[in-house]
C-alpha cells in the first residue's frame, strides 16, 4: 500500500486526469471498490442496510456511487446529504437505484430513523482535504451521528471512506466529533496522516481499494514510500521447498547477553529460529552458557572470554573463528555498557562482512565509534529506538518524533545503511529513499525485551538470504502482529511478555504462507 501526502495524492489524480483517466471515471472506480468491500461486510454479517453520510467532497460523490451499486445488488442503501445540489446527478442515480436520499436542511434536521436500522455506516461526510477547526454544521451532524449510536443496542459497523470525517491527513490531528471507524477504506493510496496520532485511533483497520491509476504514472508509481500488510510481507519471505535441510535456511551468528541481561540472548536466538533460521549459534559470555543452554536446546555455542560476566576485549578474536557456516549476524542485544565490550563490538563490527544486524547495547558502543558508519558491514540494519537514535545521531528524542520518517530517510542514507526506527509505526527506511511503515502502534510491545525479539527475527530472515531492507520490513512486520495476536490471547496488553512475542510469531507465520 502506498503511502501518499494530500498533495501527493492531488498530483497524482492531476496526473492521471491529464493522461486520460477523468476525474469522473476515478471516482467511479473508487465508488465501485467501496461498494464491493461494503457488499462484503454485509452479506458475511447477514445484514442488508447501509447508510451513508454524503458530504460535498469526491468522497461524498464515492459514497453515493457505492450505496446506489449497493442499491442494486439488493441491499437498502439511504443517504443523508451534506452540501451537495437537489439535482445532483449522483443523487438520482441513487434514488433510481431504489435507495433513499436526505438533505441536511439548515437547521441540520439529521435523519436517525435511518441510522437507527443501519447495520453498516459508511462516513463519507469529509474528505482528505479537511483541515481543523471543524465547521459548525458539520460538526452537528457528526455530533448527532455519534449520539445517536450511542443509543443503539448494536451500534452500525462503520466503514471510513478515505479517512474518518474530521481527520486531518497529513498532520493525524483530528476533531473531537471525529467518529471511529471499524474499518478504513483509502482510494488508491493510504494518506499519512492516518499513520499518525491520534487520526489512528479512528482509523479501524486499514485496506486500499484501485481506482483505476494508468500504468507507468510517475506521480504514483515514483512514490516511495509504502505501508506494510500481509500481502506485502507474504511475498518477501523465502521459499521452504520440500527437499531442504537445515543448511538450505542458514545460519544466524548471535552475538549477545551479560550478566545483567542474560535473558536478551535467548530470545533473539529463539526468534531467530521462529522466523524460519536453519540454525542459530549464540555466542555469549562463558558463565551464561549453564543457565541458557537448558533454555534453548536447539542452539550451538561459542563461549566468549568475559570480564565479570560481559564479553571482554580478547573475545573478538574468538568470535572471528568462527565465521565459516554463519550467513547472518547479529550483535547488541544486552551486552551491557562495559568498556571492553565496547572495544569487542568495535573489532567485531569492523571484520564481520556478514549481513548484520546490529542493536540495542550495540548501537551505544556504536555510537562512541569515530566514523562508525564507515566500518559497518554494507549489508546491515540498525535498529535503534528513539533513545538509541538519540546517542546516533545527537538529535533530541522530541525532534526524532516529530520528524521520525524525515529523520529515518535523512540517516539511512547519511549512513548508507537500513534504519529501522522503532517505536510506534516503526519506520524501515534505505539508503535509496524507500521507506516503510509498520501500521500498529500499541503498548503490547512497550516491554523490555521486545526488542531483542525483533533483532533476532532479522538476522533469522537474514541468515535465509533475505535482502537486509525486505528481512527488515519482514520482520518488524511480523514482530509488531506478533504483539497484537498475543494481546488478544491474554485479553490485556499490559499483560504481554516478550516471550509471549516468540509464542504468537507463528500465528502470524501462518497467515503469511
Amino acid at each position: 500500500m502506498k503511502l501518499v501526502t494530500v498533495s501527493q495524492m492531488i498530483a497524482i489524480e492531476k496526473e492521471a486526469n491529464a493522461r486520460g483517466l477523468s476525474y469522473a471515471e476515478m471516482m467511479q472506480n473508487a465508488g465501485r471498490g467501496l461498494a464491493e468491500t461494503a457488499a462484503e461486510v454485509l452479506s458475511k454479517n447477514g445484514w442488508q442496510n447501509v447508510f451513508g453520510l454524503v458530504g460535498p467532497g469526491n468522497n461524498g460523490g464515492d459514497t453515493l456511487i457505492a450505496l446506489t451499486r449497493l442499491a442494486e445488488e439488493g441491499f437498502h442503501a439511504s443517504a443523508y446529504i451534506f452540501k451537495r445540489k437537489q439535482e445532483d446527478e449522483l443523487v438520482a442515480q441513487l434514488r433510481a437505484a431504489g435507495g433513499r436520499a436526505t438533505f441536511a436542511a439548515a437547521g441540520v434536521d439529521f435523519d436517525e430513523a435511518a441510522l437507527s436500522s443501519a447495520d453498516v455506516l459508511l462516513d463519507g461526510l469529509l474528505g482528505t482535504g479537511f483541515k481543523l477547526p471543524l465547521r459548525d454544521d458539520a460538526a452537528a451532524i457528526l455530533e448527532q451521528t455519534l449520539l445517536a449510536m450511542e443509543l443503539m443496542e448494536e451500534p452500525p459497523f462503520v466503514i471510513a471512506v478515505d479517512c474518518p470525517s474530521g481527520v486531518d491527513c497529513d498532520s493525524g490531528k483530528t476533531a473531537l466529533e471525529c467518529i471511529p471507524a471499524d474499518l478504513t477504506v483509502c482510494m488508491a493510496a493510504v494518506k499519512r496522516g492516518l499513520l499518525k496520532l491520534p487520526a489512528f485511533e479512528f482509523v479501524g483497520e486499514l485496506t486500499v481499494v484501485d481506482i483505476g491509476l494508468p500504468l507507468e504514472l510517475d506521480s504514483f508509481y515514483g512514490i516511495q514510500s509504502e505501508v506494510a500488510d500481509y500481502e506485502l510481507v507474504a511475498g518477501l519471505l523465502p521459499d521452504r521447498p520440500l527437499d531442504s535441510h537445515k543448511g538450505t535456511f542458514g545460519t544466524a551468528l548471535i552475538a549477545a547477553g551479560s550478566q545483567n541481561y542474560t535473558g536478551a540472548a535467548l530470545l533473539a536466538g529463539a526468534a531467530a529460529y521462529r522466523a524460519g533460521a536453519g540454525l542459530v549459534t549464540l555466542a555469549v559470555p562463558e558463565p551464561l552458557h549453564p543457565v541458557l543452554a537448558g533454555r534453548l536446546p536447539e542452539a550451538t555455542w561459542v563461549l566468549l572470554p568475559h570480564e565479570a560476566g560481559f564479553i571482554s576485549e580478547k573475545a573478538a578474536a574468538v568470535l572471528l573463528n568462527h565465521l565459516q557456516r554463519p550467513t547472518a549476524f547479529l550483535i547488541g542485544p544486552g551486552l551491557g555498557a562495559h568498556p571492553s565490550t565496547a572495544k569487542f563490538v568495535e573489532e567485531a563490527i569492523s571484520n564481520v562482512k556478514l549481513p548484520t544486524v546490529i542493536d540495542a547495547d550495540g548501537l551505544r558502543h556504536l555510537a562512541k565509534i569515530p566514523d562508525w558508519h564507515k566500518k559497518v558491514p554494507s549489508s546491515a540494519a540498525l535498529t535503534p529506538h528513539i533513545g538509541e537514535m538519540s546517542a546516533l545521531t545527537g538529535l533530541s528524542r522530541e525532534e526524532i518524533l516529530q520528524r521520525k520518517d524525515e529523520v529515518a530517510l535523512q540517516y539511512a542514507k547519511e549512513w548508507g545503511r537500513v534504519v529501522v526506527l522503532k517505536g510506534a509505526f516503526t519506520v524501515v527506511a534505505a539508503p535509496d529513499g524507500k521507506m516503510t511503515v509498520i501500521p500498529v502502534a500499541s503498548p503490547a510491545l512497550a516491554r523490555a525485551g521486545t526488542g531483542d525479539v525483533l533483532a533476532g527475527l532479522i538476522v533469522g530472515l537474514l541468515s535465509q538470504g533475505v535482502d537486509v531492507y525486505d528481512a527488515a520490513v519482514a520482520g518488524a512486520f511480523i514482530h509488531a502482529q506478533a504483539g497484537l495476536v498475543a494481546a488478544e490471547d491474554l485479553g490485556s496488553t499490559a499483560s504481554v511478555l516478550a516471550g509471549d512475542l516468540l509464542d504468537s510469531v507463528p500465528d502470524v507465520m501462518g497467515e503469511l504462507e
